[in-house]
């Protein structure tokens, strides 16, 4: 009767194991979902991690075909400068300590996670047009006299501060704030920024929307203004009409993309230089333009008598870059717009100045919100 009972005991033991196995496995129709990983851009100043993004590769109806790569945290970056920074989570609040990053996290979505700003942000129309409540945000101060105090007190789970400030990003690191350094010195690097950034927060679609348009803008001059002769411009700084920027500028790309040749691209400096009247007169530019944020105007300009022998103000070719919602001559997210206004001025015949009003109240609606 013992072994009887054993061999009962078994069998049943045997039939739940095979039960158990059949339960186990999947029957071949079911979903499966597939990592993808984000493409590392070859740009060294902002690559980043092969495992920063992942997308569901599962067929999906058509509105979700064409659905970004999300963030997986915490994720790796290396940013502007080839610091490698590491952020555990999605961050809901941010300081950023560089007006052209705080207009990029606003063109990203983000103003909602936004805790802390450069200063002077009341000089700046964008806040008021498209988040005034960033008025009343504590001020981190600037890349010359940074807050560092201020910063941390926020306790923020991302800081992005311009390249400059490397000291304040080493302090804010080891008080385990992790540290963004950006340097959008040319177009190349700011779309590498807002890829860098983008993947930090979590925003890589609302990235996306951004550079198709850039890219976009950027294919359409190049075709329009395939085959003009490029016209020769001087772009003057914010204070001084005497300092201006060289070739390695992100000002000379705009130049370029409309059409135009930069008057100084003799120079070697990497950043604003001061040149003389002389140096100016010999270069005899046919149109001068001035940045958005100018302490003078064109009216200054055309009456300069040191210059009244110069080709742009015996033609009356001086204008001044729009700057009614932002500094346009700055590597900001909508700059692009500013070579739109400036083929508008250069190539009439090729580009209309209506382009210019049409795309700055679309993109400024698009991506801000400003209507």
């Amino acid at each position: 009767m013992k072994q009887r009972f054993k061999k009962h005991v078994a069998l049943i033991l045997i039939g739940l194991m095979l039960l158990s196995l059949i339960g186990c496995s999947k029957p071949a129709s079911t979903e499966t979902t597939t990592t993808t990983e984000t493409a590392v851009t070859e740009a060294p100043a902002a690559s980043i991690s092969d495992a920063a993004t992942t997308a569901d590769s599962t067929p999906a109806d058509a509105s979700e075909e064409g659905s970004d790569a999300q963030t997986v945290y915490p994720v790796t970056v290396t940013d502007q400068t080839g610091r490698e920074v590491t952020i555990e989570k999605e961050p809901e609040s941010i300081v950023s300590g560089y007006y052209i990053s705080t207009s990029l996290l606003l063109a990203l979505g983000l103003k909602d996670k936004v805790t802390g700003i450069e200063a002077k942000a009341g000089k700046r129309p964008i806040y008021k047009l498209a988040a005034p409540e960033f008025l009343e945000l504590p001020n981190v101060g600037t890349a010359k006299e940074f807050d560092l105090e201020t910063c941390a007190s926020l306790s923020p789970e991302l800081v992005i501060l311009p390249m400059k400030l490397k000291d304040a990003a080493q302090s804010l690191s080891e008080l385990d704030i992790p540290v963004l350094l950006v340097n959008p010195e040319s177009e190349d690097q700011l779309e590498q920024m807002i890829e860098l950034v983008s993947t930090a927060t979590n925003t890589k679609e609302n990235a996306d929307a951004l550079l198709s348009y850039i890219d976009e803008k950027k294919e359409m001059l190049e075709k329009d203004l395939s085959g003009v002769d490029a016209k020769s411009v001087y772009l003057a700084g914010n204070s001084s009409l005497l300092s201006t920027a060289g070739p390695a500028m992100y000002q000379s790309g705009l130049i370029e993309l409309a059409g135009g040749k930069n008057a100084a691209s003799e120079i070697t400096d990497t950043y604003w230089a001061e040149i003389s009247y002389e140096q100016l007169l010999a270069w005899d530019p046919s149109y001068i333009i001035l940045a958005s944020d100018a302490e003078y105007t064109p009216e200054d300009v055309l009456n300069d008598e040191n210059l009244k022998e110069c080709t742009a103000v015996k033609n009356g070719n001086v204008y001044a870059i729009p700057g009614d919602i932002e500094a346009l001559d700055s590597p900001v997210p909508g700059g692009i717009l500013a070579s739109i206004w400036l083929a508008g001025i250069l190539h009439p015949d090729q580009v209309s100045a209506d382009m210019y009003t049409e795309e700055k109240a679309a993109f400024y609606e698009t991506f801000y919100g400003i209507k």
